[in-house]
C-alpha cells in the first residue's frame, strides 16, 4: 500500500509545481474572481482614503470632527462595498472594461458622496457638530473614482498591448476602402476581434476633403493614384471594401488591380444588412468570385408574378437540385396555396423540406417523390394535387455523363418533359414553364440535343392547342451556366484550390456565359408571368468569361498565386463539350420584350407534322439502349447537332 506513496508524491509535485506551471504566462491568466476585485477596490479606497488624510492633515485641517474614528472609517468602507454590490462594479471583466462599466463606477461612488454628505447633515443636526471635513470627503471621491477608473484602463490597455506586439507579426495588415461609418463600424469590429485576423494601417478615401486627417487614430489616405501603390507605400498586404458607394464596375476594376499584384481583397456587407452587431467582424470574408461575377438583379414584375401565383398550387420539378430548390424559395415568397416539391432524390428533398418548415408561411407544402419518367406516378401526382402552374426543372445535366449514356438522357430530358407536359394539357395547367440550356443552340453534345428536342415538342403542344380555350400555356427559359450549381465548375476549382491543385480546365481557349442561381429562377418566374404561350426566353447574360481566366482571379482570390502556390493543368476537351457556347442559332432572330434583359427568340420548326412520330422512334430506341441508333434519330430531329470530341462524330460523317 505504501509503496506507491512516494510515486504520487512525486506525481503531484510534477503536475502543480513544474518549472512550467510556475512560469507566470498571461496567455494563460483566467478572469479574476469578483471576490478578488472587490479585493483590489478595497485596496483602492484605502490608499485614497489614506491619501487624502495625509492631505489634510498636512494643511493643518483634519478629516474627521469627531472623536468616533475607527467606527467612522468602517462605517466608510462598508458603505463603498454596498454601492459597489449595488451598482455591480466588480461583475465585469476588468481586460474588457467598458464606457459602462465607467458609469457604474461613477454612480457608486457618488451615491457614496451624497449618503456622507447627508450622514454628516443629520449627524450635526443631532450632535451639534458634524462627522467630517464635507472637503476632504469630496477630495476623497475624486482619488477614489480616479483610482478605480484608472486601475481598469491600465490593465484594459497592458493586456491590448500586449496581445497586439505578440499578434502583430501574424496579423494581414490592412487599409479599409472607405472613410464613413461602414467603415468605422468595420474597423471597431476587427479591433475586438478574436482571434484577431487584421491589422488595421489606414483608410483609404477616394474624395481630397479628408487629406492630412486622421480616424480612429489611423491615417486617411487619398487615393490619387492606383490602390496598389497607395497599398505598398503603407505596407498594406490587403485591403476590405466598405465603401458601398462604389458602382460594380469601379469595385471590379480596384480587385483587378489588386489581383494583379497579388494584394488579399475582402468585402463586408452594409451596416443595414447586418442581422447581429456583435457579429460584424465575422461578416468581413473573403471576396468571392460570385461577387465579380455577379450582375445587377433582375427587377421582376412582382404584380404581374403574384396575380400568376398567389392562392395557387404550383409544381416544381427537379426540386431538390440547384434550381428547382431555388424557384421554391422564391415562389413561397408570392403566397401560393400550396407547392409541390416533386424529385427522385431522397436526401437532398428532404433537407430543402426542413430548409422550408422554418418559413413561416401559409402555403401548404407537399413533398413528393417520383420520377418524371414515370408516367403513372405524373399521373397520380396531377390527378391528387391538381396543379395551375408547372415549373419543370428536372433533367439530366452533366455533358459527359450523358455523353455515355444517351438513353438516358432521352428517357429523362426527352421522355419526361412529354409526360409532364401531356398531363398539365390533360388536367388543364394554366401555364408549362420549362427550364432549358444555352447548350441546346446549336447542340455539340447528346445533352444538349435531348433539351432541344425536348423545347420542340412542348412548342409543338403550344401550336396544336392554341385555337382551344382554357389550353396550356407552355414557356421555355434558356440561359447559361449556373454559379453555384451542383458540376459547376467554380465548385470545381474551389475544392481543387482547398486540396493544393492542380485546377484544371479542358482548354485554354474556352469560354462560357455565367449567371447567378437566383438570376436563373427570377428569369424563370418572369417569363412565367409574361409568356402567353410558345415562347423561348432567353437572358442578356452580358459578356463572356474565359475559364482560364476565371481559374486564375479564383486562385488570387484565395491568397495564391497561379502556377506557383497553385499549378493549372490543361487536360483536354471533355467528350461533347465545345469551346463556347450560344443563346441563339443562325435562323433565330430575337423580339424585345418590356423588360431589358430578356428578349424572346424566334425558333422554326420545320418539322412539326413527323416530330411526334419521330420523338416516340427516338423513345423507342432510347429503351432498347442502342447509342449509335438513338444519337443518328436525334441529329435527324435536330439537324444542326454536330457532335465534338465524341465517338458520335462518325455518325456527322455519314450523313
Amino acid at each position: 500500500m505504501n509503496k506507491g506513496t512516494p510515486d504520487t508524491e512525486k506525481s503531484f509535485f510534477h503536475q502543480y509545481f513544474t518549472r512550467d506551471n510556475l512560469r507566470f504566462n498571461i496567455h494563460n491568466l483566467n478572469y479574476l474572481p469578483r471576490w478578488v476585485v472587490v479585493t483590489i477596490d478595497t485596496a483602492i479606497l484605502l490608499v485614497s482614503f489614506f491619501f487624502t488624510f495625509m492631505l489634510f492633515k498636512g494643511t493643518g485641517l483634519n478629516y474627521f470632527i469627531t472623536t468616533y474614528n475607527i467606527e467612522f472609517v468602517t462605517f466608510f468602507f462598508s458603505v463603498n462595498i454596498f454601492f459597489f454590490w449595488l451598482f455591480r462594479t466588480y461583475s465585469g471583466i476588468i481586460r474588457h472594461s467598458s464606457f459602462i462599466d465607467a458609469i457604474k463606477l461613477l454612480f457608486s461612488q457618488m451615491s457614496v458622496l451624497v449618503f456622507f454628505l447627508l450622514f454628516n447633515f443629520f449627524f450635526e443636526f443631532f450632535t451639534k457638530e458634524k462627522a467630517f471635513l464635507n472637503t476632504a470627503l469630496f477630495v476623497n471621491i475624486v482619488f477614489s473614482f480616479c483610482g478605480l477608473f484608472l486601475y481598469r484602463v491600465l490593465v484594459k490597455r497592458s493586456f491590448e498591448l500586449y496581445f497586439s506586439e505578440k499578434a502583430d507579426t501574424k496579423l494581414i495588415r490592412t487599409v479599409i476602402y472607405g472613410a464613413d461609418a461602414n467603415a468605422i463600424s468595420v474597423s471597431n469590429a476587427l479591433k475586438f476581434e478574436t482571434p484577431s485576423r487584421f491589422k488595421i494601417v489606414g483608410f483609404v478615401d477616394r474624395n481630397n476633403q479628408n487629406s492630412s486627417k486622421r480616424m480612429l487614430d489611423l491615417p486617411i489616405l487619398v487615393q490619387k493614384k492606383k490602390l496598389p501603390a497607395l497599398m505598398r507605400s503603407v505596407g498594406a498586404e490587403a485591403v476590405i471594401i466598405a465603401d458601398k458607394s462604389l458602382s460594380k464596375e469601379e469595385q471590379l476594376i480596384i480587385v483587378d488591380q489588386c489581383l494583379e499584384f497579388n494584394y488579399r481583397v475582402y468585402t463586408v456587407p452594409l451596416i443595414t444588412d447586418w442581422e447581429n452587431q456583435k457579429e460584424i467582424s465575422q461578416k468581413v470574408k473573403n471576396i468571392q468570385i460570385e461577387d465579380l461575377l455577379e450582375r445587377k438583379p433582375i427587377v421582376l414584375d412582382s404584380k404581374s408574378i403574384s396575380k400568376q401565383l398567389k392562392e395557387k398550387t404550383i409544381l416544381i420539378s427537379g426540386a431538390a437540385g440547384s434550381i428547382g430548390s431555388e424557384i421554391v424559395r422564391q415562389v413561397i415568397i408570392f403566397k401560393p396555396n400550396a407547392i409541390i416539391m416533386l424529385d427522385q432524390a431522397e436526401t437532398p428533398l428532404h433537407h430543402l423540406a426542413l430548409e422550408i418548415q422554418k418559413i413561416d408561411t401559409n402555403t401548404k407544402i407537399h413533398t413528393v417523390i417520383a420520377d418524371v419518367r414515370n408516367k403513372e406516378a405524373m399521373e397520380n401526382v396531377f390527378k391528387k394535387y391538381q396543379p395551375e402552374v408547372v415549373y419543370h426543372a428536372a433533367a439530366y445535366k452533366h455533358v459527359p455523363l450523358m455523353e455515355e449514356n444517351p438513353s438516358q438522357a432521352i428517357i429523362t430530358n426527352v421522355e419526361g418533359t412529354m409526360n409532364l407536359a401531356n398531363l398539365s394539357c390533360m388536367y388543364q395547367v394554366k401555364k408549362f414553364v420549362m427550364v432549358s440550356t444555352d447548350k441546346a443552340v446549336n447542340p455539340s453534345n447528346v445533352m444538349g440535343a435531348s433539351k432541344r428536342i425536348a423545347e420542340k415538342y412542348v412548342q409543338l403542344l403550344q401550336l396544336q392547342n392554341q385555337n382551344q380555350t382554357h389550353t396550356t400555356k407552355f414557356i421555355t427559359t434558356r440561359f447559361g451556366n449556373v454559379l453555384g450549381s451542383n458540376g459547376s465548375v467554380v465548385l470545381l476549382f474551389t475544392k481543387q484550390i482547398a486540396n493544393g491543385g492542380p485546377v484544371t480546365i479542358t482548354h485554354k481557349d474556352i469560354i462560357r456565359y455565367f449567371m447567378t442561381i437566383p438570376e436563373a429562377c427570377q428569369l424563370v418566374l418572369e417569363a412565367g408571368a409574361m409568356g402567353n404561350g410558345g415562347e423561348i426566353y432567353i437572358f442578356d447574360m452580358g459578356k463572356p468569361v474565359k475559364i482560364i481566366d476565371l481559374a486564375k482571379k479564383m486562385i488570387k482570390l484565395a491568397g495564391f498565386i497561379p502556377d506557383r502556390d497553385i499549378k493549372i493543368e490543361i487536360v483536354g476537351l471533355r467528350p461533347g463539350e465545345k469551346l463556347y457556347e450560344e443563346l441563339l442559332n443562325e435562323t433565330s432572330k430575337t423580339v424585345p420584350t418590356y423588360h431589358e434583359k430578356i428578349m424572346i427568340a424566334l425558333e422554326v420548326n420545320d418539322e412539326v407534322e413527323t416530330l411526334c412520330s419521330d420523338i416516340k422512334d427516338l423513345i423507342n430506341s432510347a429503351n432498347l439502349y442502342d447509342n449509335d441508333d438513338i444519337v443518328s434519330k436525334m441529329k435527324k430531329i435536330v439537324p444542326e447537332f454536330k457532335s465534338m470530341n465524341s465517338t458520335f462524330e462518325v455518325l456527322d460523317k455519314q450523313n
